[in-house]
């Protein structure tokens, strides 16, 4: 019941030796996620919370199985460690790290193209991926919903937790934060189209933001592609236009990039939209009581 992130995923830790991936790390090997190594050249050989540290991604795979990694590097340091994954051709590499320089997440996503494709990237600047009851890849808290059958793909990581929180006693097959950066791996419509192939998911909660043309994107995909309902939530009615709100990518101009514009282009493509976090739950809710 997941998509990208199953009971059997291995994963490494990029920056597992910091303050940030050590936490962290322990934080998922208490949820029953399968963390089988760390990452960090300069103390490759050793083992940092009773597991072995490599020298490269490639060298951990190779001696874990690991198909996941998550990248807890400083800022100046993730392009290269995203690339080295993508060299290494991961299957996921879940980017939390904040404040990555614009330019070097273009550079990175393009790697990743060139290579083909054969690495999927989410993030940056988000809190991760969970599978309820199987996995659990980021920073989500682990105990705050159940497994079920609604996915989650959301810009903000807060509000991520908020609605699976809300929605606890249905639980959700994966929740999938992509981050609010202008550049980012993976993007709504690639959870979208995710969510409406597993079997294992019946209905999907998409947050978005203001600013960009994201949801407005999703949106002509959803009207062309998905057929499970669909129940959104757009952060920022209130914001003022054309001031740049919290994450990078929430900037207004105009009347481009609004709430309210991507709200109505959602509904007009037979999306519920709630008006608050709250709201949104409960609209999905009404659809999977009445399922």
């Amino acid at each position: 019941m997941a998509i990208w992130l199953t009971e059997n995923s291995k994963i490494i830790v990029q920056g597992m030796t910091g303050g940030e991936g050590t936490k962290h790390t322990r934080r998922m090997l208490a949820s029953g996620a399968k963390v089988v190594g760390g990452v960090n050249a300069r103390k490759a050989g050793t083992t940092h919370e009773g597991l072995p540290v490599f020298g490269t991604v490639k060298e951990a795979m190779e001696a874990t199985g690991a198909d996941v990694s998550v990248v807890f590097v400083p800022p100046k340091f993730t392009k290269d460690a995203v690339k080295e994954a993508i060299d290494a051709e991961i299957p996921l590499c879940v980017v939390i790290t904040e404040g990555v320089p614009v330019h070097d997440s273009t550079e990175f996503w393009a790697y990743a193209v060139e290579k083909g494709n054969k690495t999927r990237i989410i993030g940056p600047n988000c809190p991760g991926i969970a599978s309820p009851g199987a996995s659990n890849a980021g920073i989500i808290p682990a105990d705050i919903t159940t497994a079920g059958r609604i996915g989650l793909v959301s810009k903000s990581g807060t509000l991520t937790y908020q609605l699976m929180y809300e929605l606890r006693d249905f639980g959700f097959s994966t929740a999938v934060g992509i981050g609010g950066d202008p550049v980012i791996g993976t993007t709504h419509i690639d959870a979208l189209q995710a969510f409406q192939e597993d079997p294992d998911t019946d209905a999907i909660v998409m947050i978005g933001e203001i600013g960009g043309d994201a949801e407005e994107r999703a949106a002509a995909y959803i009207e062309q592609h998905v057929s499970k309902p669909v129940v959104a939530y757009v952060a920022g009615f209130t914001a003022p236009e054309g001031k740049t709100m919290g994450h990078a990518g929430a900037i207004v101009s105009g009347s481009a990039g609004t709430a309210q514009a991507k709200k109505e282009a959602l509904e007009k493509v037979g999306v519920r939209v709630g008006k608050t976090p709250s709201e949104t739950a409960r609209l999905m809710r009404e659809i999977m009581q009445a399922r």
